[in-house]
């Protein structure tokens, strides 16, 4: 991958239906090329995809939390398990330090986000949580 490459996926990131004939314009490329040097990066993996990214208007009733949790030895599976059935999990990450794993959740109401947040902590095998309820987002660059 070289600067053109990174260039182009900074305006892909930014609007990824941007027309070939404008990102040529702007990395100063060739249609072609520019076509052929998206088609590589898909092939090669590092485009995995493009993606619909709603606004604040569309994802306004949703009340985000990032929840910290810390599991108890060789539970890591079954809490994974049973986070899988929950629609308010919206991502996982395992994590080093104090907590284990990292969750964000989202819920239509404050009542939903408590029964929710009370249902991963009544999991078997979770030792602890702590819940951080998302006030409003001043940066975004995942979409």
């Amino acid at each position: 991958m070289d600067e053109k490459d990174r260039e182009l996926i900074a305006q892909l990131e930014t609007n990824a239906r941007l027309p070939v004939a404008t990102l040529a314009r702007r990395l100063g490329l060739a249609r072609s090329t520019v076509q052929a040097r998206i088609e590589r990066l898909e092939e090669k993996g590092i485009i995995a995809g493009y993606a619909l990214r709603l606004g604040d208007a569309a994802r306004g009733d949703r009340i985000r939390a990032t929840v910290l949790i810390a599991i108890e030895p060789r539970s890591t599976p079954v809490v994974l398990a049973r986070l899988k059935t929950m629609p308010q999990v919206e991502t996982a990450h395992t994590a080093s330090g104090r907590f284990d794993m990292i969750l964000q959740i989202a819920a239509a109401s404050t009542t939903v986000l408590d029964q929710s947040l009370d249902a991963i902590g009544e999991i078997d095998g979770v030792k602890s949580s702590e819940s951080l309820i998302h006030l409003s987002t001043r940066i975004n660059r995942l979409g």
